[in-house]
């Protein structure tokens, strides 16, 4: 059954052929046939359709994509966060408590909640979402994270390299011989991505030499890289995820004049044209938001070119936020990106961080995912940051939230 959605006040498609980066149309109309857009343009040239549903004005976007989020978990660290707010500065070492009550919880549990964050995350207009596992630590937590992850969303991540956990405090070489061997084999069935958290200034993290080998042990099981990378400090994480072809290095909180090169020539084609899509840098700003850190230079990267994507960082100890539209406002206030930028990184840069080009646009052929804004245009996600713009939500070309 087709669908036409008429008396949209502005619809962004991303579709830079429209003129402008966000392929903004006024007084536009979408046709939605078997969950994929049909049509787009003004709405006086609109086909028929099967049904009409009058939007009344409103905007429309595509769906957010969160390219990034751990919402795979157990537990609370709300204590953490109090004291991160009297002073006490962020070091990483809070996720030991939640692999601790990762560990313990039932799979129901850990279902219930995810499941939970999910609903949150669509109700607030994102119909594609990252999960990675990391909290388990363990072959067997590791597996049932990313198999309830799988659930929820094909766009599962294996993180078993998020730290290294207690008991292998003194033996680093056997929990990545571990993150490396069984427990690979047992998470790779449920996992597209692999990833790993580079940060030497965190004693728990990864240096470049274990991360390199983390990274290719995924590669060489048929997943895809992703990093977590200069969070903490300036390090080698931008570098080794350009290196080894990641799709996406997230946090890129301090760079470098040689890691903004390095991604910006990430995306430069050779001279036969024959390269891939290069290194999105994946920017979290709920993160500083939470800890009180430095925001990445957002400005820098898009000056050189670099394609910038927003995501969550949705998890229980940096970031606990699932919304894609605080996110977006946080990027126009505190990282200077314009109010078009910051969509566009949240919703085609995200797709662009997932390597996916049926989501993130409303071109003719993508997925009809979309979210409906209680507004007359795209900017007042962040004119008016904290109120409940969305007012409905498409997937795969079917309502599915309330108007």
């Amino acid at each position: 059954m087709s669908v036409v959605l008429t008396n949209i006040g502005e619809l962004v498609t991303n579709d830079p052929g429209l003129g402008g980066g966000l392929g903004i149309v006024t007084g536009a109309a979408v046709v939605v046939d078997d969950g994929r857009i049909a049509w787009t343009g003004p709405a006086a040239s609109a086909p028929a359709a099967d049904v009409a549903v009058d939007l009344g004005g409103r905007c429309v976007i595509p769906g957010f994509v969160d390219s990034h989020s751990h919402t795979v978990f157990a537990g609370d660290r709300s204590a953490e966060f109090a004291a991160r707010m009297t002073g006490e500065p962020y070091t990483g070492g809070g996720i030991a408590t939640t692999v601790a009550a990762t560990r313990a919880a039932g799979e129901d549990t850990l279902r219930a909640r995810a499941q939970a964050l999910v609903r949150e995350m669509l109700a607030q207009g994102t119909t594609t979402v990252e999960i990675k596992s990391g909290y388990g630590q363990d072959v067997a937590t590791e597996a049932r994270t990313l198999r309830i992850a799988r659930e929820l969303t094909p766009e599962t991540t294996y993180l078993g390299a998020h730290t290294v956990p207690a008991e292998y405090a003194d033996d680093r070489p056997g929990y990545l011989s571990l993150v490396t061997g069984p427990m690979l084999a047992a998470c790779a069935p449920h996992a597209r991505w692999v990833d790993v958290f580079c940060e030497p200034a965190a004693p728990t993290a990864f240096d470049e030499d274990e991360s390199r080998v983390v990274l290719r042990a995924g590669l060489r099981a048929g997943l895809g890289a992703r990093v977590h990378g200069n969070q903490l400090s300036a390090g080698p994480g931008v570098r080794l995820a350009v290196e080894v072809g990641a799709a996406s290095v997230d946090h890129c909180t301090h760079l470098t004049d040689a890691d903004v090169d390095a991604l910006a020539g990430s995306w430069s084609a050779d001279p036969g044209g024959s390269r891939g899509p290069g290194t999105v840098a994946t920017l979290l700003p709920a993160v500083e938001f939470s800890t009180r850190s430095p925001y990445p230079d957002a400005r820098r990267l898009l000056a050189a070119g670099v394609p910038v994507a927003l995501a969550t960082d949705c998890n229980p100890g940096s970031g606990y936020s699932s919304s894609m539209p605080f996110v977006v406002a946080l990027a126009v206030r505190e990282m200077r990106m314009s109010p078009a930028e910051a969509l566009w990184s949240a919703t085609a840069g995200g797709a662009a961080a997932l390597r996916r080009d049926d989501v993130g646009h409303l071109g003719v052929g993508a997925r009809a995912d979309l979210a409906v804004l209680d507004a007359p245009g795209h900017t007042y996600l962040a004119y008016r940051p904290g109120v409940p713009l969305v007012s409905e939500v498409w997937k795969d070309g079917a309502r599915v939230t309330p108007r």
